[in-house]
């Protein structure tokens, strides 16, 4: 059971890194570093300042407005979970459509410039049962 579940993340990580990288025009390679007083992208010394957005918690048409908004608000990441509880409500039965859309969530969070710092599972908070290993895409 543990080994089919960590099998099915690897999977999805898989998955979401390939339709990812096939969304090259929003993310470019970067050369990333840390000085250890900050980190360093493409030579630059940066302070990433980043905004939470839980994507099932809103729906689609309200993502751009909410990804605008914190570009506005000086996000330089979006960072989210992903609600694993939301994506299998029941055991082998998937679920990546509408507000749990996290591919276009995460096109989409490309589209305006920003990092993304996705969190993968296995939980996300103390309040939503499944969610997040630690996986920063830029």
């Amino acid at each position: 059971m543990f080994c089919s579940r960590t099998a099915l993340l690897r999977c999805f990580a898989v998955y979401l890194l390939t339709c990812i990288a096939s969304a090259s025009t929003f993310f470019k390679p970067f050369n990333v570093s840390y000085d250890h007083r900050a980190i360093i992208i493409d030579g630059n010394r940066r302070m990433l300042i980043s905004a939470g957005i839980h994507y099932p918690r809103a729906t689609p048409q309200m993502w751009p407005d909410i990804i605008a908004k914190s570009k506005e608000g000086g996000a330089d990441v979006i960072q989210t979970y992903v609600f694993w509880s939301e994506h299998e409500p029941v055991r082998g039965q998937y679920n990546f459509e509408g507000k749990n859309d996290l591919i276009k969530f995460v096109k989409l969070v490309g589209s305006y410039g920003l990092y993304l710092h996705l969190r993968i599972g296995p939980y996300v908070c103390a309040e939503w049962n499944f969610g997040s290993y630690l996986l920063f895409l830029f």
